[in-house]
C-alpha cells in the first residue's frame, strides 16, 4: 500500500495488487486491505462529509483515495484524522503479516 503526503500530512492512501497469502476469495489480507480502503472512502464521505477522490482498476486490484482540494480547515482536519487511522490499520495488518503487505511512505510524493 502507498502513503501519498503534501506540506500538511497524509493525504490519500492506495492499495494494489494481490498479497499471496491466500487463494483468490479466501486471502485474509486482501479481505483486510479491501476492508480498511473501502471504510476510509465511505468515513470520508458520511463522517467528514467530504466526497474522496476514489480510483478503482480491477484488473490490476488497484484502489487510491485521495482527499480534493479545497477543503476547509475543519474538513480537512477530519479527513486526515480518518486517513491516519486508516494508515493505523494497514500498519497493523503490516505488522502480523510482513511478507504479504508493505507500506510505501511517498513522503515525497504530492497528492
Amino acid at each position: 500500500m502507498d502513503i501519498k503526503r503534501d506540506s500538511s500530512g497524509i493525504c490519500g492512501l492506495a492499495v494494489s495488487g494481490h498479497s499471496g497469502y491466500g487463494v483468490s476469495g479466501q486471502d485474509i489480507v486482501c479481505a483486510a486491505a479491501s476492508v480498511l480502503i473501502t471504510t476510509c472512502a465511505n468515513a470520508l464521505d458520511s463522517v467528514a462529509g467530504i466526497t474522496p477522490l476514489v480510483k478503482q482498476n480491477e484488473r490490476t486490484a488497484m484502489i487510491s483515495v485521495m482527499l480534493p482540494s479545497g477543503l476547509s480547515s475543519s474538513a480537512d482536519h477530519d479527513a486526515r484524522i480518518i486517513l491516519q487511522t486508516t494508515l493505523q490499520g494497514f500498519s497493523d495488518v503490516a505488522a502480523q503479516y510482513p511478507k504479504y503487505l508493505q507500506i510505501n511512505d511517498g513522503r515525497t510524493s504530492s497528492c
